[in-house]
């Protein structure tokens, strides 16, 4: 099997909020239609949201169970984590991000969890 390309989609209710919001993240543009958003980033295809009016956010760790989750590799944690709550990630975990590795634990628009990581 050829794998032409690959994304990562994310089932979203408010597909500007959570494009917007990838698109921040990930410093990339997006190309919207009535249904779906594409996320693109250096000209390739990274990453796509489909309207889910009836999404339930998950409520990690003990409720709504998670769909998914990303680990986004960082150098400087404290400018990521800076960045990521100013594009509007909602803190899950407080972690000591002064250690030489670790992860903290971040929920996006539509409550899907995503971690930075640092090591």
């Amino acid at each position: 099997m050829k794998i032409r390309r690959q994304i990562v989609v994310l089932d979203t209710a408010d597909l500007a909020a959570e494009s917007a919001f990838w698109a921040g993240i990930l410093g990339g543009t997006v190309e919207a239609e009535d249904d779906w958003h594409s996320l693109y980033v250096d000209g390739e295809a990274r990453m796509g949201f489909q309207l889910a009016p009836n999404h339930v956010r998950p409520d990690w760790p003990d409720g709504q169970p998670q769909q998914i989750h990303l680990d986004l590799y960082v150098d400087d944690i404290a400018a990521a984590h800076a960045e990521a709550v100013a594009h509007g990630a909602q803190v899950l975990t407080d972690a000591d991000r002064t250690t030489p590795q670790g992860f903290q634990v971040y929920a996006d628009p539509s409550g899907h969890p995503f971690c930075l990581c640092w090591e």
